[in-house]
């Protein structure tokens, strides 16, 4: 619901003359500009339907997508627009912000400096910094990191930002995030640690290294099936504008004895020539596991090999590599991989709560065709849903909505009341087995107080 009686006016005119089109542009302009960009973005969407070929309003939702980093979706908006002679120059701006945002650099910074020549009061002095790359070194010239560490040598070598998209072999494995902390919805708190713990340090580089702390380290992600935290560990990896390298199972185990430590160690490679990199390892209790349960000395070895890696061969061999990685199982892995310098941190990652529900049904649902919405009331009844429940809430509702669009011959709007039967429809039961689980834990193997923060989240389980 808007918190501003003028906008709620507004809405409110809009709603009895569903045909006044400045009225509604107006209206989302207003939206766009006191932030509220999802109810902006379905206003531009109604208004863009009453007048097609209007740059303007193309100009509002492209800006209202790029605001909340759909990137993809404001191009889709503007290249019609785009492609003809003499556009406005504010398209221009628009599109760079969003080219780079998919690491298109250079197609950004054509489309930035083409519309700031036709109109200088567009410039952008933000923007513009982004898209300049950042001077070489000269050669032979040893220049000390980016965040203040010491000289680079041939064991230690200064860390840049990664500007470009990666090329050559290792393009298949190393990725460039377009998401960032804005897609993710909720979780302020785990945000938070992610920040001070693997974010802040390559950020704001003079500040820790007053107090000794160099960029780099690991995080464990743990908690229930579809919390999130692979979406988490890309939206960091966004973020901060690193490289991303997600490894899988299959890139690791090998049949063969010393190839799974030889292809660990080919990871830990890749993400330090790519630094700044999160390096992220999913299920990773299956390469962590406690060796006190293994009765092969071969899988022992791959997990002395992650710890080597973890620790690196000298103080600086990971420095820039934040390494993530996400268990469901956090309770299954050696108690070794949770000293400091290694997965010293572990970060709970919850089940959305009511508030961060109605947020993940409001991204989900940012592109889709939208009547008068209460994700509010939907978030309500989606208690203990996790984000891939929701998913698979609108999933069902769309398709739903889609058979009667092709019955009626014409796009139908999603409702509140299809989301509410939608819902009623799902019944997960991954979150509340998971806490179930935790709770044997939590209650009976928790001297060492690791699992303090599950008890709040156990009592929910009947």
């Amino acid at each position: 619901m808007l918190d501003d009686a003028g906008l709620q006016a507004l809405r409110e005119a809009a709603r009895f003359s569903p045909d006044n089109l400045p009225l509604r542009r107006h209206l989302a302009d207003q939206l766009l500009g006191k932030g509220y960009l999802a109810e902006a973005e379905a206003e531009y969407r109604a208004a863009l339907v009453l007048a097609p070929g209007d740059p303007a309003i193309a100009a509002g939702l492209a800006e209202a997508f790029v605001r909340q980093s759909a990137y993809g979706p404001a191009l889709s908006v503007l290249e019609p627009f785009l492609s003809t002679p003499g556009h406005a120059p504010r398209l221009g701006v628009i599109a760079a912000r969003a080219l780079l945002g998919e690491g298109d650099a250079h197609g950004a910074a054509r489309r930035y400096h083409e519309a700031v020549s036709r109109d200088a009061s567009l410039a952008d002095a933000d923007l513009a910094a982004r898209l300049t790359p950042q001077p070489a070194a000269p050669a032979g010239n040893p220049v000390g990191t980016s965040w203040g560490g010491p000289p680079a040598g041939p064991a230690h070598q200064p860390v840049q930002p990664l500007q470009q998209p990666v090329d050559g072999p290792d393009a298949a494995q190393v990725e460039r995030s377009a998401i960032s902390f804005a897609d993710v919805a909720g979780m302020e708190a785990v945000k938070e640690a992610l920040r001070v713990k693997l974010l802040l340090p390559i950020q704001q580089p003079e500040l820790f290294k007053a107090f000794g702390k160099r960029a780099g380290g690991g995080v464990l992600l743990y908690g229930p099936p579809g919390a999130g935290k692979t979406h988490l560990a890309r939206a960091a990896a966004g973020e901060l504008g690193a490289a991303f390298v997600n490894v899988g199972l299959s890139d690791v185990l090998d049949m063969y004895i010393g190839s799974s430590e030889r292809n660990l160690r080919g990871m830990f490679d890749l993400a330090r020539r790519h630094r700044p990199c999160v390096l992220f390892f999913d299920e990773v209790d299956a390469l962590a596991a406690r060796r006190s349960d293994m009765r092969q000395a071969h899988t022992r070895q791959l997990v002395n090999q992650f710890l080597a890696e973890l620790d690196g061969v000298d103080q600086h061999a990971n420095e820039g590599v934040l390494v993530l990685a996400a268990t469901n199982a956090p309770w299954y892995i050696d108690v070794a991989f949770r000293r400091p310098g290694r997965f010293d941190q572990l970060v709970f990652v919850p089940p959305p709560d009511l508030a961060a529900r109605a947020a993940i049904l409001r991204i989900l649902c940012r592109d889709k065709p939208l009547a008068e919405m209460d994700f509010e009331a939907v978030a309500r009844v989606t208690d203990l849903f996790a984000g891939a429940d929701l998913k698979g809430v609108v999933d069902r509702a769309v398709e739903a909505k889609l058979h009667q669009s092709i019955s009626a011959g014409r796009p139908i709007p999603l409702s509140t009341a299809d989301l509410l039967a939608a819902a009623q429809a799902v019944r997960p039961a991954a979150v509340r087995e998971w806490l179930g689980t935790a709770r044997n834990y939590v209650m009976h193997a928790n001297d060492s107080g690791a699992w303090d923060e599950l008890m709040p989240w156990i009592k929910q389980v009947r």
